[in-house]
């Protein structure tokens, strides 16, 4: 197996050390001029917008307390977790699936239903569905059963016991 030279080694070290370095200084410089406007703010208690509270509550989770605790933050890390957890049990509490209850068939639909069932006193529901199906429009027998009851007359039906 190959091995790298001790000098390529020492190159790709020296490289990642001296990235990491300009990293730390990037993140010293933005604490520090966090730290002159919050000077600046003494006084005054910030507002954040809920846009804003979502952005710093994802950021704050990816850091975790123990890194919020040693940055020196504007909001407290419980404050910022707080908010994350409330914005993780809003996206999964279910009220955007949530109605109340089967959604209704088309006005239209109902009509033609309808329609099916006065014109066509012999059909059943099992006959009307395949029409509606033909049409493009799928709805269960037994919904189609509840429209047509006050529109169709019933028809009368001799009993086998009739003379």
């Amino acid at each position: 197996m190959y091995q790298c030279p001790h000098t390529l080694q020492f190159l790709v070290v020296a490289m990642a050390g001296w990235i990491n370095q300009q990293q730390r200084d990037v993140i010293d410089y933005l604490q520090e001029e966090n730290r002159v406007l919050r000077e600046q703010l003494a006084p005054q208690r910030l507002r954040f917008t809920d846009a804003q509270r979502r952005r710093l509550a994802a950021k704050a989770k990816t850091l975790g307390r123990k890194a919020l605790a040693e940055s020196d933050t504007r909001v407290t890390p419980d404050t910022l977790l707080a908010w994350h957890r409330r914005l993780i049990a809003q996206t999964y509490d279910g009220r955007r699936r949530r109605g109340p209850g089967r959604p209704r068939v088309m006005h239209e639909i109902r009509q033609l239903i309808v329609q099916m069932a006065t014109e066509n006193l012999d059909w059943g529901s099992t006959r009307i569905r395949g029409a509606l199906a033909n049409l493009g429009h799928h709805v269960a027998r037994g919904t189609i059963r509840q429209y047509p009851h006050a529109a169709r007359p019933r028809a009368h039906r001799p009993s086998a016991t009739s003379p």
